[in-house]
């Protein structure tokens, strides 16, 4: 499914519920850190976790960073690809190639 087409369902979803009224740009990030470290609860005692809970949890993630996005008039895939050109600056391969250090100790 692309872009367009989740949010077009995401936003028939919010009206038919009458939601767009709760979502502010504050409300929508609180809830992506929210549902983030519910992802990250999945982890909390292993390093495994249930794929089922995991998918739900990062679809709550994506669905509010996907809500963000829009109410910022902003398109998540420009966005991704946009700070994607960013990070392929600051990571050159050949420096980066293996590695987990910053890119300003590379």
């Amino acid at each position: 499914m692309a872009s367009e087409e989740i949010l077009a369902r995401l936003r028939d979803f919010v009206r038919e519920r009458d939601w767009a009224q709760f979502h502010t740009p504050e409300t929508l990030a609180k809830s992506i850190s929210i549902e983030a470290a519910e992802l990250l609860e999945c982890f909390q005692w292993n390093d495994s976790a249930e794929p089922e809970e995991l998918r739900s949890e990062l679809a709550d993630v994506l669905t509010y960073a996907y809500l963000l996005a829009d109410l910022l008039g902003e398109n998540p895939d420009e966005l991704v690809r946009a700070k994607l050109a960013i990070t392929n600056e600051k990571y050159p391969v050949e420096k980066s190639r293996g590695r987990s250090d910053k890119y300003d100790r590379l």
